[in-house]
This record gives C-alpha cells, sequence and structure tokens, in this order.
C-alpha cells in the first residue's frame, strides 16, 4: 500500500534548484571566479589566529556553570590565601609550582645511596636556579611559610645519615614534634608490621612559588628555567627523573597546532588521490579526474573562508577546531560524489545547461537536507555547556555552510566547464578534440590514448561505471530476495544486541594529559605518577557553608557526625584527617575551658590560632559569628577518571545527607572532574536535537513520512552503535569523545538520507525496483566518500595526541556503520515500510523512466 506524500516543500525547491543548475550551467565563469575571490579576501583572517588561540584548560575543557567553580569562588571569598602561611591543601586553585618524580635505575629502593647522593645533588641545582640576570634565586620566588621557603619535608628526614633513613614512619612520620604526611613524597613504599618504610621506589619533590599577581612573571621565568634544567638532567647514571610544571600542559597544547597542520597536509593529499583515482576513466573525454581534484579543492576553500571570517570576528580557535576541517573534507567530498553521479545519468547529447539542471535538480535536494541538519546541529551545539564545543560547533557550522555554497557554485560551474570540454569531445588532458571511435587507420597507442566521447546509445546518459552495474545487476536484486533480507535482518539484530552490550559497558571520564602529546614529559610525569603514588589521591575540602553555633554541643555533636561520614567509604583514609574543630577542643580539655560556651569558644580561638596559624585559614570569623570553616579528608586509591568520578559523586552524596549543615566538598581538580556529569548531559541533549532536527528537515525535504521517520530512526541506530563499539575499542566517553561523537553522528545521516530521497523520488513500480534503483545510483558514491574520508583521516591515526586519534576511532566507526546503514539495512528497512511515490501509479511515469 502506497504512503502519503509530503512533498509541497520539496517539489518547488527541486524546482528552483533546476534553474539554478541552468544558471550555473550558462554562466559557470562567474560562479567559479566569485568563490575564489571570496576565500582570498577572507584568508587575511589568518593573520588573526595567533591571537584568537585559545587553549585555556579550565575555561574551554569545563564546563561554564560548573558546580565546583561555585564553590571555588565560595572558597576564595571565605577562606583567602595568607600569602605568608603557604599550605598545598589549602590551595584553591594550582598556583605555581614545580615538580620532579625521581625513580632509581639500578635499585629498588631509592632512599639508599648512590641514587640518594643524585637525588641530593638535583634538588641542589634546582635550588640554584636564578633568573633576572641572576638577581633573585629561588629564595626569592618561592612560597614562604614562618618565613622560610616551603621546603620538601622528605629530604629534611631522610637526611644523610642510615640511621635517619631506617626509622621512617609511613604515611605518617613525626618530624620536629610535627605529624608530617608522606603520602605525596613517597611512591612504591614497602613497610615493616610497625609501619617503618624498609625500602621505597620513587621520590617526589615539590617547588612551590610565590601565586601573587606581581611576582607571576618571575615565576614563570623561573619554570622555564627549571625545565631547561631538567630536559638536561632526565637521563643520569643511577636515577631517572621525571618532570612537571604548573604550566607544562599548556605549554603542551599549545603546540597541538604544530601536529595538527602536516596531518592535514597528508589528510588531503590521500583524500585527493583516492578522489582522483576513483573518478579516472577509461574514456579519454568522460573522464572526472580534474572534477575529482576540484571538489576537493572547494572544501579548502570553504574551511578557509569560514575560518577567516570567524577569525576576523574575534571568535576563539580552541584546538578541537582542529578537527573540522577533517570533516568537511568529508562533507564535500560526498557531495562531490553524489553531483558526479548524477550529472552521469543525465542525456550525453543535451546541452550543458540543461544537463546542468538535470543534475542541480537530482542532486541539490539530497545535498541540501544534509547540509541543513548539519548547520542546524551545530548552530545548536552552540549553546553547549563547554567553551570548547562552542567554538567548534561554530567554526563548523560555517564550514558546512561554505562548503554547501561553493558545491552549489564553484564546483558546479566546474562541472559546467568541464561538461562543456565534453560536449567539444575534447581530451580531458590536452583539451585536444579527439574522435570518439577508433580506427584502424591510426596507431595503437593512438587508439588507446587519443579516443573517447562514446556513451550509451541505448540511454543516452554515459556509460555506467562497472562499480555502479554491480549495484544494479547483482547487489541489488540479491540483497531484495527474500532469504537475503532475513539474514539481513538477523544481522542487524546481533549488531543491535552487540551496541547494546558495549553501551553498558563504556567508560566514562578523561584524561586531561590525553591533550598533550604522547613522548612529552608531561605524560611520562603521570606514568610514574600514577605508577607509584596512585595510593594516595587529592586532598579534599569539606566545607561548612553558612553560620553555625559551632559551641553549641549538640549541633558540634551532630556535625562531627557528619564529618564522621566522610571517613566511611573504601576511598577515604580514616587515620589521616585535619580539623581545626578537634584541635581546638583537645587545647580547650588543656586549658580546662567550657568551650560550650559562646562567650569562651569565641574569645580563646585568637590564642588557639596564634599556637596554630594554619587554622586561622580554615575559619571566617567576623565578628562574633563564624561564617564558614572546613575541614580536610585524604583520599586513597584514585587510580583512573572512573574512580574520581565514583569518588566525587561517593562525597557529594555524603555531604548532602547532613542535616545540621550545609556542606560542600571541594579540591582544585574537581573543576575538571564536574565535566563527566556535563558530558552525559550534553550528548544525551545533542543526539535528541540532532533526533528532533533531523525528523523535521526530512518531514519536509523528504516527500514521504514513513521514510523520514526512518531516516531519523537511523540516528538512533548508528548512535547506538557507534556509543557500543566505542567501548569495545576503549574509547571513553568524555568531553573530547562527545565532541568528536556529536560530530559524526550528524555525518552519518547523509548516507541513509540520500538513500531514502533516491529510493523516494525513484519511478520505478516496485518497493524492489526502487531499492535496486536507488543502490544504483548511490551505492558507488556512498563507497566512494567513506572511502576516501576514511582513508583521509586514517593518517591521524598516526598522531601522537589522544585527540586526532580519537577522532580517527570514532569516525571510522562512524563512517562504517554509517555505510553499512545506507547500503545494507536501509535499503531492506525501505522497502519493508512499502513506500511509494505518486509516480508509482502512472503507467506513463514508468513508460518515461525506461525510455530515459
Amino acid at each position: 500500500m502506497g504512503c502519503r506524500r509530503t512533498d509541497c516543500i520539496s517539489r518547488p525547491l527541486s524546482n528552483l534548484f533546476e534553474k539554478l543548475g541552468s544558471l550555473v550551467g550558462s554562466c559557470p565563469f562567474y560562479f567559479f571566479v566569485i568563490p575564489i575571490l571570496i576565500t582570498a579576501s577572507l584568508s587575511g583572517g589568518f593573520i588573526f589566529l595567533k591571537d584568537r588561540e585559545d587553549n585555556d584548560l579550565e575555561r574551554q575543557f569545563t564546563p561554564k556553570k560548573g558546580p565546583s567553580k561555585a564553590t571555588r569562588a565560595f572558597v576564595r571569598e571565605n577562606f583567602p590565601y595568607n600569602a605568608s602561611m603557604f599550605s598545598e591543601d589549602r590551595l584553591y586553585d594550582k598556583g605555581n609550582f614545580a615538580s620532579v618524580i625521581v625513580v632509581s635505575n639500578n635499585s629498588d629502593n631509592i632512599l639508599k645511596s648512590p641514587a640518594l647522593e643524585d637525588i641530593v645533588r638535583l634538588n641542589e641545582k634546582i635550588l640554584n636556579i636564578t633568573v633576572d640576570n641572576r638577581k633573585l634565586g629561588f629564595s626569592e620566588v618561592c612560597a614562604k611559610a614562618h618565613e622560610k621557603c616551603v621546603s620538601n619535608v622528605i629530604l629534611e628526614i631522610i637526611g644523610y645519615n642510615e640511621t635517619s633513613r631506617t626509622s621512617i614512619t609511613y604515611p605518617e612520620h613525626r618530624h620536629e614534634s610535627n605529624l608530617v604526611f608522606l603520602g605525596s613524597a613517597l611512591g612504591g613504599v614497602l613497610t615493616d608490621a610497625s609501619s617503618t618504610i624498609q625500602a621505597a621506589q620513587a621520590v617526589k619533590l615539590y617547588y612551590y612559588l610565590n601565586n601573587q599577581e606581581n611576582a607571576a612573571e618571575i615565576s614563570k621565568l623561573w619554570l622555564k628555567q627549571f625545565k631547561a634544567l631538567l630536559s638536561d638532567e632526565m637521563d643520569r647514571k643511577h636515577i631517572e627523573v621525571s618532570f612537571y610544571t604548573s604550566k607544562s600542559k599548556q605549554e603542551e597544547i599549545d603546540s597541538h597546532t604544530v601536529d595538527g597542520f602536516p596531518l592535514f597536509l597528508i589528510t588531503y593529499a590521500c583524500a585527493i588521490s583516492f578522489s582522483v583515482l576513483s573518478c579516472l576513466r577509461s574514456d579519454h573525454v568522460r573522464n572526472k579526474m580534474w572534477v575529482a581534484v576540484i571538489g576537493v579543492l572547494s572544501s579548502g576553500l570553504a574551511v578557509v573562508s569560514s575560518f577567516g571570517l570567524l577569525l576576523y570576528i574575534g571568535v576563539p580557535f580552541v584546538i578541537t577546531v582542529e578537527n573540522s576541517p577533517f570533516l568537511i573534507l568529508g562533507i564535500g567530498l560526498n557531495n562531490m560524489f553524489i553531483m558526479v553521479s548524477d550529472w552521469q545519468h543525465s542525456h550525453v547529447t543535451d546541452p550543458v545547461p540543461k544537463r546542468m539542471a538535470h543534475t542541480y535538480k537530482e542532486a541539490a535536494m539530497s545535498i541540501s537536507i544534509t547540509a541543513l541538519t548539519d548547520v542546524l546541529k551545530f548552530f545548536i551545539g552552540v549553546m553547549s555547556d563547554f567553551p570548547s564545543v562552542q567554538s567548534f560547533c561554530l567554526y563548523t557550522a560555517t564550514s558546512i555552510l561554505f562548503c554547501y555554497i561553493y558545491t552549489m557554485t564553484f564546483l558546479g560551474a566546474f562541472m559546467a566547464l568541464n561538461g562543456r570540454r565534453e560536449a567539444s569531445n575534447r581530451h580531458w588532458l590536452t583539451c585536444m578534440k579527439i574522435p570518439m571511435e577508433k580506427s584502424i587507420e591510426q596507431t595503437h597507442m593512438y587508439n588507446i590514448c587519443c579516443v573517447g566521447g562514446s556513451y550509451d546509445k541505448l540511454t543516452g546518459a554515459e556509460k555506467k561505471q562497472p562499480a555502479s552495474n554491480f549495484f544494479k545487476d547483482y547487489y541489488g536484486p540479491c540483497l531484495m530476495k527474500p532469504g537475503v533480507k532475513g539474514v539481513v535482518i538477523i544481522i542487524y539484530l546481533a549488531y543491535l544486541a552487540t551496541s547494546v552490550f558495549g553501551c553498558f559497558h563504556i567508560q566514562q571520564g578523561t584524561e586531561l594529559y590525553d591533550l598533550v602529546a604522547d613522548n612529552s614529559h608531561v605524560t611520562r610525569f603521570n606514568f610514574k605518577d600514577r605508577q607509584y603514588f596512585y595510593n594516595y589521591g587529592p586532598v579534599v575540602m569539606v566545607i561548612v557553608k553558612g553560620e553555625m553555633a559551632y559551641w553549641d554541643k549538640a549541633k558540634r555533636s551532630q556535625l562531627q557526625a557528619c564529618i564522621e561520614g566522610f571517613k566511611e567509604p573504601q576511598f577515604v583514609d580514616r587515620d589521616i584527617y585535619t580539623s581545626w574543630l578537634d584541635s581546638y577542643l583537645s587545647y580547650g580539655q588543656e586549658k580546662l575551658l567550657n568551650l560550650d560556651d559562646k562567650d569562651v569558644f569565641l574569645s580563646y580561638l585568637p590564642q588557639f590560632f596564634d599556637l596554630h596559624p594554619f587554622f586561622k585559614q580554615d575559619v571566617n570569623l567576623t565578628g562574633d559569628a563564624i561564617h564558614a570553616s572546613r575541614f580536610f579528608i585524604q583520599t586513597v586509591n584514585i587510580t583512573k577518571a572512573s574512580e574520581e568520578i565514583e569518588m566525587l559523586k561517593g562525597l557529594k552524596a555524603i555531604a548532602g545527607s547532613c542535616q545540621v549543615a550545609s556542606l560542600l566538598v571541594y579540591n582544585q581538580e574537581f573543576i575538571y572532574y564536574d565535566q563527566y556529569d556535563f558530558v552525559v548531559k550534553s550528548t544525551i541533549k545533542n543526539v535528541v536535537v540532532i533526533t528532533a532536527v533531523m525528523l523535521v528537515v526530512s518531514l519536509l525535504l523528504i516527500p514521504n513520512p514513513v521514510c523520514s521517520l526512518l531516516v531519523t530512526c537511523s540516528i538512533g541506530s548508528v548512535t547506538v552503535g557507534v556509543n557500543g563499539f566505542m567501548a569495545l575499542w576503549d574509547i571513553s566517553l568524555d568531553s573530547i569523545s562527545m565532541i568528536i561523537f556529536t560530530v559524526c553522528i550528524g555525518f552519518t545521516v547523509d548516507f541513509s538520507a540520500h538513500m531514502s530521497y533516491a529510493f523516494v523520488s525513484s519511478e520505478k513500480p516496485h518497493p524492489n525496483d526502487k531499492a535496486v534503483d536507488a543502490l544504483s545510483s548511490l551505492g558507488y558514491p556512498i563507497i566512494q566518500a567513506a572511502l576516501s574520508t576514511v582513508l583521509g583521516v586514517s593518517v591521524l591515526s598516526m598522531s601522537k595526541f589522544y585527540t586526532f586519534r580519537a577522532f580517527f576511532k570514532i569516525f571510522f566507526l562512524v563512517m562504517f556503520i554509517g555505510m553499512l546503514h545506507g547500503l545494507v539495512f536501509m535499503p531492506v528497512f525501505l522497502t519493508a515500510s512499502a513506500c511509494s511515490s505518486d509516480k508509482d501509479e502512472n503507467p506513463e511515469g514508468v513508460l518515461k523512466s525506461s525510455k530515459l
């Protein structure tokens, strides 16, 4: 039974494109030159590229309205830094610092000579670094407490004699009457029953710098000298050195473009090569090699124009934007192959404007559907919670718009010029007129190289390529057999089951170190850090928000019970805990103070803070009220991003369960952990938006509602498949893969939309015949587009950057699964829907089709 057509928009638009094609065919020179002039003028925007680069990790790769940013603002307001009493645990941001991890090369115990002697010498060299013409050393730029530079206590503890090294307790050690935490200083520790260290495999040293704004430039110079020194000190006889600075990740990310540009050139070279090869013809007149070259060039012009325009107007350029040209290349090639396919279906003997009108009428609607959905999707993506996604979507949407315009003008104009050459029966390389038929009077080589222009006399169109005949004569009829359809449905169900299984096993979370190169010193440092120092994670602030009567014994007991709740999870060490309140209560017991009395509680606080000045930074005391206070807990065994997610969720759940006070949890790393919740929400939102947009556009432009619905459903099917196989290919769902995933999902619509539109537009009387007709027209172009883009982006798999490799993996999955839907699943499901056009019932239409 036929389906109701909805071509009230598609039919007039198709007629409009037909007129545009005729116009382009009549005066191609203007349509060819104007895009080049526009690109030349807009390319000037690239002079602002360096000024527009913005790869700030926090600003670009964390959600703008992340809850931890609000918590940090509260901490900054209520617990301001005390520059004279530096405390690592009390930092609300990273600050300026350098760090070194030292591992012994030839001994399991780093605390023994000669490895230890190398560590001491290395530390002395670092402390002797000078800047500003040797006027300022580490003592002038360091962070200070008690008017002394914050030192690496572990070096003081181990000292220079054997006795001190054999009596160190772990993870806490009493040094000069203070209890010192060593979990972040020693790694790979082996202890005896009394917690005394027997051996350690690694030592981590920190060098904290003055965090005040007036010292920012000097600190930057010191870190630069530190990096230069450590780059020479990495290979030593007895120790292996890895280093890191607070600027390292940013410096590595800023170098991302250096790796991306050559890959971009290689990709375009591969795309051009494959496109040219796939468009080569044995006929020296009908050869489409130059059309393939211009098709790739058209994508390049679109990228240059869009990027130049946005750089002119000041849109930030983020590293994620570097993936956009690869996507535009795929879209441009897809458009080019479809245009060439429809050109080959036109009558060879017709004038060029008429052939162009036919080409635009058949191809432009299909191209417009995918371009419109992609542009709408990416412009909607500008509302993302991640600034890096916003920039990417804006650049990509603008590039797709330019790509569409240049396909309709620049590429179409060249096809018209190439059509004029074909109409004159001129050679594709020399442009000399050549005979159409071989001659016995000419040499064999002449007949091979200088004869062409034949066409199918029965249809009046160019002779079909062997690949097109394969889809028409073999693949299509075979796919339409009832038994084969049953097998396809079984394969689809197996695919769906595997995909769903993968979706339930996908890992969530990202490592920001993935944004840097694999062989960078940042990556090496992170590897060593995770290898030797995984036992102890970040120190977490537990913040009491708002006023509270700490002198009220009942409320205080409730609060302490809430704090005790934070010690219960397995990712928290219940023995390592810092509390100003517990220390103050112990102080009160020693002094025999009644701290249940408000006046006594408040009046003795200043004396307590004089004895313990660090605790003064943990209490916001104004007048006779404590407006906020904080405590500290130590997390343990946080080895990967998924455990970071569970830790943050667990701590927030415990904080939310406290009834006596409003509690917050914070560590500067939480700013980056916030992305986990937003990534899932954003991915779901993007898929929903893409699906809704595709449904609306399909209903408006594809003249059949059932087929429009099938195209929309294919998005969900591909989404599940890509997600599932991402998990099986060891790709985590994070802010990076979310961007790539969103990009690629929109691209998969192309194959299903093209196939569906060709199916509905076919004038064949039976659904099976329609499917074969659609496969005959689009099967080869779809394979061309998929293989050319996958071949192009395959060079990204060799990149030293995770972002490029992840793009390749996801793009490959999307192209392969999308092609599978377009060439296998969609034809079977379209025939099952029994969609038919109004023309099906017109026998004259069938007759005209057969004549063509």
